[in-house]
Parts: structure tokens; C-alpha cells; sequence
């Protein structure tokens, strides 16, 4: 998996429209989960499943297209764009501050379960996609 920002991507105007329809529609995405998705108990459900289904999505993307030809404005669109705008960090950053200010243990509990179930995600959609391009 390449981890290069800017591997394969070429900076024209293709890859601009994509990136900033990919990025329109990813946060779009995101606020559909957070409608759809009640927070429970104080527990903020929709962006740990946007972040573990974006890393799992965007570990997919990166095995795919390093092992296989594509349009030159599917990664940046789809992998910056779209999951870029879907996934977010600062939302789960503020919510575990948020949460710390009355429930201290569950802030915790997210704090370390958010990033361990996303690297876990990544690796799987990763050798999934590895495994798959391998046949």
C-alpha cells in the first residue's frame, strides 16, 4: 500500500472537480449517518462508523489502484474527495472532549477504541483487496 500523498495523482482540473464533488458527496454521507444514527447513551455511533467504514473503504482504494489501472481522478476523488469529506477526525476529537466533561470512561473508551477499530478496518479491507487482486 502506497502511502505517497500525492502518488498517482495528477494535479489538473479533473482531479480538482473530483475531489471537490467527491468531498460535496462524502459530507453528505456523513450527515445522513448522523440522521439515521441515534447517539446512544452518550456514545457518538455515527462517526465511529463513518471512520472505521472510511478507513476500511480508503485501505480498499489504496491496494486497488496501486495494483490496478484506473481513471486518473478516482483516487483523489474518491479517496480525498469523498472519504476525506466522509470520515472526520475533528468531529471525534471534539466528542471525546465533550463526553470527558460528564463521563470521563466512556471518553476514554472511545478515545483508544476508535483508532485501534480503524487500523484494524484498514488491514482487513487491505488484505481483503490484496487478496483479491492476487487471484
Amino acid at each position: 500500500m502506497s502511502s505517497s500523498p500525492g502518488h498517482g495523482h495528477h494535479l489538473g482540473p479533473t482531479a480538482l472537480v473530483s475531489v471537490g464533488l467527491g468531498g460535496a458527496v462524502g459530507a453528505l454521507l456523513r450527515w445522513g449517518v448522523e440522521v439515521l444514527v441515534p447517539l446512544g447513551q452518550g456514545w457518538p455511533w455515527s462517526t465511529l462508523l463513518v471512520n472505521v467504514a472510511g478507513s476500511a473503504a480508503l485501505a480498499w482504494l489504496v491496494v486497488h489502484t496501486d495494483r490496478r489501472a484506473h481513471p486518473p481522478w478516482l483516487r483523489p476523488g474518491v479517496g480525498t474527495g469523498l472519504l476525506g469529506g466522509f470520515t472526520t477526525f475533528s468531529t471525534y476529537a471534539v466528542q471525546v472532549a465533550v463526553v470527558g466533561a460528564d463521563r470521563p470512561v466512556l471518553a476514554g473508551l472511545y478515545l483508544v477504541l476508535t483508532p485501534l477499530l480503524c487500523v484494524a478496518a484498514a488491514a482487513l479491507a487491505g488484505g481483503a483487496a490484496t487478496r483479491r487482486d492476487d487471484r
